[in-house]
């Protein structure tokens, strides 16, 4: 096998069953058989965004491939594609990868502004999946995967992982699948993993981050489940009011712009540009460590002596 160059894309591969499981739920929730919600608008900026970041992949893609053939060039080990403990390996190392890949691009507000398209939709369906990044090849966000290369993984074993990983996590953008059995549940991301990420409940909030393996989050503090109490609510804290995909896929980063331009401060610029999403000098803007902090005193309220019950 050509270890620069991958035999096959796994995502082209599924991208017909993509389009085809996409019309049997929305079909599927037409007939009340699942429990799905669809809006012609959201579905449509969903599937255009998706366009667009393979539009965006192709003019940006070079960079990052080269850098990557650069890195494999100075490897450190030798691992051969055809073996079967290196495909292990690497499924194990590709899956933490993205989980700090994905934890930081809710963590930090530069990467934020290129992964919040994604979270944009108020519906969560299958189609949500396709609401994909235009500008994640611009943040570098896949200068994280560089180790891999480094310590010897062929850069065509680095795409096929990915790409398997984008492929798994497609089918958990859905309402119709409720709880996997609980092993399941236990070891891999699924449905209802996944819409506690989607959620915008301060519970929910900056949890979930797995891509294939929910064993990372179980690991580093970050795992939180679905409770029958508490339905999940989507979109991002300050939804949009429109279907705009240039302001889906820009807004965060004209917010961004404009925080700079008021910048008194290499402190403040910092802040803006590498603090949590919300950040502010003063911290009058809500972020998710506030709004966690705030739900969490209402609960408290009426156990206090001066609150009555």
């Amino acid at each position: 096998m050509d270890p620069l160059h991958a035999p096959f894309d796994p995502v082209t591969v599924a991208v017909p069953f993509f389009v085809l499981t996409i019309i049997l739920e929305i079909a599927l929730t037409r007939f009340k058989a699942v429990k799905s919600h669809y809006e012609t608008k959201d579905t449509m900026a969903s599937l255009a965004m998706g366009l667009g970041s393979n539009v965006a992949g192709l003019l940006t893609g070079g960079v990052a491939v080269a850098t990557t053939i650069w890195v494999w060039n100075h490897r450190v080990f030798d691992v051969p594609m055809t073996a079967i403990w290196a495909w292990v390996a690497l499924f194990f190392l590709e899956d933490l990868t993205y989980y700090w890949f994905h934890r930081l691009s809710h963590e930090r507000r530069f990467w934020w502004a290129a992964h919040v398209n994604h979270h944009s939709s108020q519906h969560y369906n299958l189609s949500t999946a396709l609401r994909q990044t235009w500008t994640g090849g611009l943040a570098a966000t896949w200068a994280l995967w560089l180790p891999l290369a480094f310590l010897g993984f062929p850069p065509a074993m680095l795409a096929i992982q990915k790409g398997v990983s984008l492929v798994y996590q497609f089918w958990i953008h859905t309402e119709a699948i409720g709880r996997m059995p609980k092993w399941f549940e236990a070891v891999f991301n699924t449905p209802s993993h996944h819409r506690v990420h989607h959620a915008r409940n301060p519970r929910y909030l900056d949890r979930n981050y797995a891509g294939i393996l929910i064993v990372w989050d179980r690991m580093f503090g970050t795992f939180q489940p679905e409770l029958d109490e508490e339905k999940p609510r989507y979109g991002i804290v300050k939804n949009l009011s429109n279907f705009n995909i240039i302001r889906v896929a820009f807004h965060e980063w004209g917010g961004i712009a404009k925080d700079l331009a008021g910048s008194r401060s290499l402190r403040e610029v910092g802040g803006y540009l590498f603090g949590p999403p919300g950040w502010s000098p003063d911290g009058s803007r809500e972020t998710s460590a506030t709004l966690k902090a705030q739900w969490e005193a209402s609960l408290e309220k009426p156990n206090r002596p001066d609150v009555a019950a």
